[in-house]
């Protein structure tokens, strides 16, 4: 991770503050991106309530809809209308009730697929929009990238113990031995390539792994993520009461 938290890190005094100023920044970066906006959004609770913000008035009215592709960070190997489904959470919240182009929106497989074959097509989708094989540090993937904490440190579907760590190479990879069901995630390659990469944490839950994080504890894939652009943390109190974040 970039070294240090403090000079991009908010604090707000609840999770509905956070999501409606996180709702505001991410209209701003938007509206100033003259030309496409690719966004790489979160799956799980946290970001859900900054959807529906989204999605209403004022928000929705300023909102580039027309030039901003959506894609995801991973995925559980369930039908989209599945509840589970991280895309059936953001359709729900925010995109059915946007103008958004259907082809502006880049779904992960998941429906009569393997995991396998659905983080291969995914990695292929990805390479056509960003028109090259090979990453470049220059002109990252995606403008925005939003990402959650989980418990024990993970990042979209990077676990602890999970093989995808250690990928280096390929853009997206099935995972296994995460529950029940498959899962297909982006890299650390394809999530740190972007241009602003944005935490999202929220809960008294998620106090001691922040901290964790803020430690540098290498064990934890978040810490291990290298951004290529401006890193953010946005945290509630409840997440962040620490010194570490004893200032805004």
């Amino acid at each position: 991770m970039s070294a240090g938290l403090a000079p991009q890190s908010r604090i707000f005094a609840a999770p509905e503050e956070l999501a409606q100023e996180v709702a505001d920044w991410i209209v701003e970066r938007a509206c100033e991106r003259p030309r496409r906006f690719a966004l790489c959004l979160s799956g799980g609770a946290t970001p859900k309530r900054l959807y529906e913000l989204m999605a209403a008035p004022p928000r929705r009215d300023r909102f580039p809809w027309q030039r901003t592709h959506w894609f995801w960070g991973d995925e559980r190997v369930v039908p989209h209308d599945d509840p589970r489904s991280n895309f059936h959470m953001a359709w729900e919240a925010l995109l059915r009730h946007v103008p958004v182009p259907p082809g502006n929106i880049h779904a992960i497989p998941t429906e009569r697929i393997s995991p396998a074959a659905g983080a291969a097509e995914y990695e292929a989708a990805l390479k056509r929009f960003y028109g090259a094989e090979t990453l470049l540090a220059e002109r990252p993937l995606f403008d925005l990238t939003l990402l959650g904490l989980g418990d024990d440190g993970h990042i979209a579907s990077l676990f602890p113990v999970s093989a995808a760590v250690a990928e280096t190479d390929r853009w997206v990879v099935p995972v296994d031995g995460e529950g029940a069901l498959g899962r297909i995630t982006l890299t650390y390659p394809a999530l740190a390539s972007s241009a602003v990469t944005a935490f999202l944490v929220v809960g008294e839950r998620k106090r001691k792994v922040l901290a964790r994080v803020r430690a540098g504890d290498p064990a934890l894939p978040a810490v291990r993520l290298r951004p290529a652009g401006d890193l953010y943390w946005f945290a509630d109190r409840a997440a962040a009461v620490m010194p570490a974040f004893s200032g805004e």
